[in-house]
């Protein structure tokens, strides 16, 4: 049960810091959408604006998913679970988290793959005009997808630990 609550805070502690610096990429966002329509409206329309936009939204949302799981922030069919007791809620999160881990596992694989592609061909890049690489989006795509996965595997742990010894670890950060 040590290794448990250790591996939850650490797990915990680094999406925690990963995204709360993610979420300012918003504010990048919003810069680089501000500076596409001053530069389609006042000058030469750039080529990079919106692809630069996706690439920070793929960022952002990958890289912030591990920390919006651990605030609870996911959409839950709640028709049946809000009436759930808190044993039963840890046990149906216990059984639906394996399947967001083998999603995940695919996911990871498909990654990696991709990325290895990207790194084998001299780099791979878009299809685009601007056409930039495109491996380091497949790098923080990795990255997040591992991140995801150490995160359902902490909230599998608290679940664990609510159900052996009834401690509450959901706010151990």
């Amino acid at each position: 049960m040590k290794f448990l609550r250790s591996y939850i805070r650490i797990v915990d502690r680094f999406n925690r810091t990963i995204g709360r610096f993610v979420m300012y990429g918003l504010f990048v966002l919003m810069g680089i959408l501000l500076w596409s329509s001053i530069s389609k409206a006042f000058f030469t329309p750039s080529l990079w604006t919106l692809e630069m936009a996706q690439f920070v939204m793929v960022g952002y949302y990958i890289l912030g998913g591990p920390y919006a799981m651990q605030m609870g922030a996911n959409v839950r069919m709640d028709l049946f679970y809000g009436e759930f007791t808190p044993q039963k809620k840890a046990q149906m999160d216990c059984i639906t988290v394996l399947f967001l881990i083998a999603y995940l596992g695919v996911l990871l694989w498909g990654g990696i793959d991709s990325t290895m592609y990207s790194f084998q061909y001299g780099g791979e890049r878009s299809p685009t005009a601007w056409r930039p690489y495109l491996w380091p989006i497949k790098v923080t795509m990795v990255f997040g997808i591992v991140l995801m996965l150490l995160q359902s595997l902490s909230e599998l742990a608290k679940d664990i630990l609510f159900l052996k010894t009834g401690e509450e670890m959901r706010d151990a950060v």
